[in-house]
């Protein structure tokens, strides 16, 4: 099977993907900015409200076949892409890197790679069926004893609308669209619109790795209406999002009037919780990640410090030189650690964020000075220390390469504390008693909690408690997300 790539893109601009054509979109194109220079990426299309639909339409028509094909066929289509994606690899970080802004290295190894990983993990088939224990049913509808047996069977949805992050076209997008795939869901992509143009290169990579027509579909747009038309189609069964609690509570809205299915990988305000005797190298350099992965721009960074008294003081002014010592500049030379933020309009309110900061009475102990270039939305590497748990620095979610600092004394502060949040994503407890950390950390009221580690499994479930998100995925947990759970029942 032929991976020609270049189908998708025009000189004039790149085209949608729906039902396996690539269209012209009815709305003209929309330029996409390099945050590093300010300069033109290219041109993404703006699809109208009815070319969403179409795609919908599409993908509704496809979903019978492809959910009866062999599961087996279906990954063999996701290794085929994750193949043609490890082919392009160069010029896929090179694309992503100029929309998003990330560094080289996260470019290639986060965003590019762990995509590419991640088609792949999801070409692993799976058992999609669980027998049940026989049950005695002693009272059943028509009197007497009777042995039923029963198996759980793993049902596709159906039709997935999928709307992706900015800080990561690779990673997220593939997350979300390799294992409803492969459950033998049919997808209808809405990209971020500051970096859509890599997942049409997914797209590309999917069409040559056999795809069949319909069964994925890419439509991208700079307005609201192409989101809204995603979300409120009648032919979508499920939504998959991961961006801010805000936007996720009017998509749930949307989806409670439909009985839709969702999945909402929202906010977070990760509190690390450290102990006067944990390893403040390792402290350090996992905090310090808040600056250096996505400048900040990510969900699960451990932003919100509270740090034991007894270590508090000494914590701040290591944080406060790593902070000083990182590279911020164009994010494709070789000695680059912070790149940009995705656009003007963001860096202003990270930079207000800082600004309330002072305000509130944070003392910036590093950072709170735009960076010195002509071009470029750039922002320091900020640490905000005399911080107090009320104030909007430390209960809102940022975005940015910003950190707080807020001090406790004994354990059952450092917990109320890091519980004293509307986010629970992923928290994080750094101590050198290894078993107050594991007890610090089933009392988190966070979906995740890293220990000694800002490390992931990738395998583990992914996901938020309270406003941070509802429902699971990553590893097997994806293929849970993207099925509906039948129960067949039988007499033994």
């Amino acid at each position: 099977m032929s991976d020609a790539i270049g189908s998708g893109p025009a000189a004039d601009g790149q085209r949608l993907f729906i039902g396996g054509s690539w269209v012209e979109p009815d709305d003209g194109h929309y330029a996409v900015t390099d945050p590093a220079t300010e300069g033109l990426v290219g041109w993404a299309p703006e699809a109208s409200r009815d070319q969403v639909r179409a795609a919908a339409a599409a993908a509704r028509e496809a979903f019978g076949p492809w959910s009866r094909t062999p599961p087996e066929e279906r990954a063999a289509v996701l290794g085929r892409a994750a193949d043609i994606i490890q082919r392009h690899f160069v010029p896929y970080a090179e694309l992503a890197a100029a929309e998003s802004g990330a560094t080289t290295a996260t470019a290639r190894g986060m965003q590019v790679g762990v995509g590419a990983a991640r088609f792949r993990r999801y070409a692993r088939v799976e058992p999609a069926e669980q027998p049940l224990p026989p049950q005695i049913n002693e009272a059943g509808p028509f009197g007497g004893a009777a042995v039923m047996g029963a198996l759980a069977v793993r049902q596709p949805v159906g039709v997935v609308t999928c709307i992706t992050s900015y800080n990561n076209p690779w990673a997220n997008p593939a997350g979300k669209i390799a294992p409803a795939l492969a459950m033998g869901n049919t997808v209808v992509v809405k990209p971020a619109p500051q970096d859509p143009l890599s997942v049409y290169r997914m797209a590309e990579a999917l069409e040559a790795a056999g795809v069949p027509p319909g069964v994925l579909n890419v439509v991208s747009g700079s307005r609201a209406e192409a989101g809204e038309a995603a979300v409120d189609c009648e032919d979508v069964d499920m939504v998959s999002f991961t961006g801010s609690t805000a936007v996720g509570r009017r998509i749930a809205e949307v989806c409670g009037r439909g009985m839709k299915r969702q999945l909402m990988e929202l906010g977070g305000k990760g509190a690390a919780v450290v102990f006067d005797d944990a390893d403040l190298d390792a402290v350090v350099s996992g905090i310090g990640t808040t600056y250096s992965f996505y400048s900040g721009q990510i969900c699960t960074a451990p932003t919100r410090v509270l740090a034991q008294r007894g270590v508090h003081d000494r914590l701040v002014g290591e944080l406060a030189a790593y902070a000083r010592r990182l590279t911020v500049g164009d994010p494709r030379e070789p000695g680059t650690v912070v790149g940009p933020v995705i656009s003007a309009a963001h860096r202003d309110r990270v930079e207000a964020y800082v600004e309330l900061g002072r305000k509130e009475g944070a003392r910036v102990v590093a950072g709170g000075e735009r960076p010195p270039y002509d071009r470029g939305f750039y922002v320091a590497p900020t640490l905000l220390a005399d911080c107090t748990a009320d104030m909007r620095v430390v209960r809102e979610e940022i975005f940015g390469p910003v950190v707080v600092v807020v001090p406790f004394d004994d354990e059952e502060e450092g917990i109320a504390l890091a519980n004293d949040s509307d986010f629970g994503l992923i928290d994080y407890v750094w101590s050198g008693d290894v078993a107050r950390a594991f007890r610090v950390a089933r009392r988190l009221r966070a979906g995740g909690v890293g220990i000694n580690t800002v490390g992931r499994n990738m395998e583990a479930p992914f996901g938020g408690f309270k406003k941070s998100g509802v429902g699971r995925d990553v590893g097997s947990y994806a293929l849970h997300a993207y099925s509906e759970v039948q129960a067949l029942v039988w007499p033994g």
